[in-house]
């Protein structure tokens, strides 16, 4: 039995970042709800990564958010998702202590996060090294 894609990566959103109107990113696709009803599509990976990204500086420059436990909290509300796992999760993968500030502006930060954030949306899924670091530069220029 052939291992399907999931919707992150076939979307090339692998952060799983709902479509909105008000939201016009580089490379996002005009919604086609016979493709997808729910999240934004994008034309390449790196442009979903850079997505991500913009929208995790967001978070912290515009809501404050400063700690991976705030920042996973509001990206992955506890309704839909078992957030303390998620912030486990990202916490091990970025090499952060619990509660600890996050700089999401150093590129190894966002690196790690971008990277936990994808492995957890997308069962596992790993883009190779270059795509990643072309997203997240992307997303901190």
């Amino acid at each position: 039995m052939p291992i399907t894609e999931t919707r992150g990566v076939r979307n090339n959103n692998p952060g799983n970042i709902d479509y909105s109107p008000a939201n016009q990113w580089q490379g996002q696709l005009k919604p086609d709800s016979a493709i997808e009803k729910r999240f934004a599509r994008f034309d390449t990976p790196e442009s979903g990564i850079r997505a991500l990204g913009k929208l995790l500086l967001t978070y912290q420059r515009k809501h404050g958010l400063k700690t991976v436990k705030a920042i996973i909290s509001r990206w992955a509300p506890a309704g839909e998702n078992d957030t303390a796992a998620y912030v486990r999760a990202v916490e091990v993968n970025t090499g952060t202590r619990p509660g600890a500030y996050v700089d999401l502006t150093q590129a190894a930060v966002m690196s790690g996060f971008v990277k936990a954030i994808i492995h957890h949306e997308n069962a596992g899924y790993a883009y190779p090294d270059a795509v990643l670091a072309e997203g997240v530069r992307r997303a901190l220029s």
